[in-house]
């Protein structure tokens, strides 16, 4: 079964087909409510209120010998990738640069940003083309200024960011929810992971919600679901809060999130795919083992050697007396002056008389 058309005002970037889109490790969302639940419904939808991350970015476009392309602000790059909906968006860019030559473009833009497990390893963004401004903004381009964004999320921390984050999740409808229950386990929970994007807001009306595991579930509560505009700083990869679009709510819109039962599903497969790639790495050991035992033949034959030199050695030692008995020769004289005094001292004698 396909993928769903996505509307453009869908807040979470879709998974792009092709690789130009690093992966993202799987993080633990913090929403008590909807933690087991597909989705979470208010009287929102009616209002038009909806999840939504999309806005405006300026910068130096370029493409790598595989066909990559590259976004690059502030001496930073940006992997930028596109899905097969906006596959005509994208060629028309790459068209656009090469007729006019101007490497520097105003895109629409969806954010995504990849968190990992290890708080030390900073998160990485990237964006999802949505379209480009030849002049003549209009919609979100004439809404926007460079570099700023409609955020409308829950405002909470996760436990792979230190800061507080919008999470932006899949907004729902009818054709989705279908599309869900057929899937197999690993595309249900690509398609409705969410988006959490680091938002620097001092002065909120409100609290990011913060999860704690020793607190009853009834006593929890949940958070609160924002709509802002943001600036995106390319200097410090994160977002930093301008002006409140509407007042904060306790409900949010409806929205699709990925049940425990099937992420751990996931997981379990995972583990179960390296685990079946781990047997393949050991028989290679056995070949570097086998060359080792040679190595370690050819030792004695340099200790073989070590009692030739020692045998020298007493050879030498040997060779030792010879000189010692010469000694004996060269003292000989020394007897002889001893008789010569005492042939002396037997001549005073008759010297006296």
């Amino acid at each position: 079964m396909t993928e769903p058309e996505l509307e453009q005002t869908t807040a979470k970037p879709e998974q792009p087909e092709t690789s130009e889109t690093p992966e993202t490790p799987e993080t633990t969302d913090e929403t008590t409510d909807a933690s087991d639940q597909d989705t979470r419904e208010s009287d929102n939808e009616e209002e038009g209120i909806i999840f939504q991350a999309i806005g405006i970015v300026v910068g130096d476009v370029s493409w790598s010998e595989e066909g990559r392309a590259t976004l690059t602000m502030a001496g930073r790059d940006y992997p930028l990738f596109y899905t097969s909906r906006l596959r005509k968006a994208f060629d028309a860019l790459k068209l656009e640069i090469k007729n006019t030559g101007e490497a520097t473009q105003r895109l629409i833009v969806y954010p995504r940003v990849t968190h990992f497990p290890q708080r030390t390893k900073p998160h990485q963004v990237s964006f999802q083309l949505v379209g480009f401004s030849k002049g003549e903004p209009d919609g979100v381009a004439a809404q926007l200024d460079d570099f700023e964004f409609q955020l409308r999320g829950l405002w909470q921390f996760i436990p792979v960011c230190r800061g507080p984050v919008v999470s932006i999740f899949r907004n729902f409808n009818r054709e989705r929810l279908d599309y869900i229950k057929q899937a197999e386990p690993a595309k249900k929970v690509r398609f409705m992971k969410a988006s959490h994007l680091p938002l620097m807001w001092k002065d909120s009306p409100v609290k990011p919600f913060r999860f704690n595991p020793k607190t009853p579930k009834e006593e929890q509560g949940h958070p609160a679901f924002i709509q802002v505009k943001a600036k995106f700083l390319p200097t410090r990869n994160l977002f930093d809060f301008e002006a409140l679009l509407a007042p904060p709510l306790e409900k949010a819109p409806k929205f699709l999130k990925a049940s425990k039962a099937d992420k751990t599903a996931v997981q379990q497969e995972k583990r179960q795919s390296k685990s079946k790639q781990k047997p393949t790495k050991v028989r290679e050991k056995p070949d570097d083992n086998e060359q080792k035992p040679e190595a370690k033949e050819q030792k004695p034959t340099i200790k073989r050697q070590k009692p030739e030199v020692k045998k020298q050695k007493v050879e030498a030692k040997e060779q030792k007396p010879t000189t010692d008995e010469q000694k004996p020769e060269a003292k000989k004289p020394k007897p002889s002056k001893v008789r010569k005094r005492v042939k002396a001292k037997e001549q005073k004698p008759e010297d006296k008389q």
